[in-house]
Formats: structure tokens, sequence, C-alpha cells
């Protein structure tokens, strides 16, 4: 039974993403910010197969520190491709990094483009990556939008502890924002590797801000040491 539903829940899944972006190509040649609806619509599609099909509840905790006057960017656990949408349920139109590869998918990397995700190759040093931060630092400061990196760099399985990478604490001392961490337990509904699993409740959890100004060394530590003491929590 349990492989049927995760045969189900892939089938829909796949299929709702390719029609949602098939659909949204006449937005390609619209301005960004119609392009931007359809990342919003995929995530609330998404929310709905994993309560309908793996009878799988999202509950966020902590929206209420996203309703900041000051800038601030999101420092996310990654344990599924589920985050990457749910994500922008509550999160308005952010700006993902993300590996160079992705960009190269038709149609899909067309709508990456479009809405102004940042591309990094991380086994090579090129002029491109050597302007990566003044590309994050350029984004936010034009777009007045959040940038969501993954500090762990990969999807990790729940019960990873992988420490954080020095890239992390390079954006939060160049961009002078402060950070907000997000974890959460997908891993749970869709590990990194073998079956779905249903019956579950995703939690996302938004952790209170991580001030801008401190030590770039102390602010990773603080970051792995909150990221990880709520993912303890909720696993």
């Amino acid at each position: 039974m349990q492989f049927i539903k995760s045969l189900i829940f892939n089938f829909l899944f796949y299929l709702f993403i390719i029609i949602i972006f098939l659909s949204a190509i006449p937005a390609l040649v619209l301005p960004k910010k119609v392009t931007l609806i359809f990342g919003k619509i995929c995530a609330y599609v998404v929310i709905f197969l994993l309560r309908f099909v793996l009878n799988t509840k999202v509950i966020f905790h902590g929206t209420d520190n996203l309703r900041k006057k000051e800038r601030f960017f999101i420092a996310s656990a990654h344990q599924s491709l589920v985050e990457t949408f749910l994500l922008q349920a509550k999160i308005n139109y952010p700006i993902f990094i993300l590996k160079k590869e992705l960009l190269k998918i038709p149609i899909f990397g067309w709508h990456l483009k479009k809405i102004g995700s940042i591309s990094i190759d991380r086994d090579k040093v090129n002029k491109e990556n050597l302007g990566f931060y003044d590309k994050i630092i350029s984004a936010t400061i034009k777009t007045n939008r959040p940038v969501i990196i993954f500090p762990q760099a990969t999807r990790t399985e729940i019960s990873e502890r992988q420490p954080f990478k020095k890239g992390v604490s390079k954006i939060y001392e160049k961009l002078n924002f402060i950070c907000l961490p997000v974890a959460l337990n997908s891993g749970n509904v869709w590990p990194k590797s073998g079956n779905l699993n249903s019956n579950k409740t995703i939690t996302v959890s938004i952790i209170e801000q991580i001030p801008a100004g401190l030590n770039p060394d102390d602010f990773l530590k603080k970051l792995e040491h909150d990221l990880y003491s709520e993912l303890d929590k909720i696993r």
C-alpha cells in the first residue's frame, strides 16, 4: 500500500509541476513578478498532494519571525526536494542559490533564470564564481527579496549533522543582514534515499533571528547550533 501511495504521489507531483511550468511559458516574456507567482502556486500544489495522497500535514512554526522590517536572508536545512517548494508558501518570492546544472534543464531552467536564481559551479573556480557574492548583494539590494541558502550544500539524511559550509558565513558577512535559520523534518517523508513515507507531519520551523554584525566564525557556530538544536526537537 505504501509503495502504491509513493508511486501515485511521485506521478502527480511531477505531472503537476510539468503542467504548471508549461502553462507558465508565456510568463517568460512578461515582467518577473508574473513568473514569480508560479513558485507560490507550486508550493500549495505540493502541500495539497502531501495532505491528500500521503496523509501528511505541513505545519509552519515561527512565521512571525518573517515579519521583519530589516532585510534578512534564510539559511535552511535541506533534506528533500519538497522544501524548495514549501518555503515559497510563507516566504515571498525568495532568491534561490543553486547548482549551475539546474539552469540547463529545458523550461524549468528557463524559469529559474527568469526569476533571478543565482547559480554556482561548485566544482570549478572561475570568473563567474569569483563574482558570486557580488551577484547576491546586487540581487538582494535591487529586488528587496530574501535569499535562501542551504548551508549543508546538499540534501542530507534527517539524522546527519554535517558541518556547515563556510560560504554561508561569507554571505552573512558580505550582506550584513540578519539571518533566519529554518529547521525542517521533510526527510521523514521524502528521505534522501529510500521510498516516500505517509501518515507523517512535516514541520517547518523558522527560528529566531541571528543578528547582523557577528564575527563570521561565531555566526557559523551559532547557526549550526541553533539549527541543529531545533532539528533535534522536531525530528
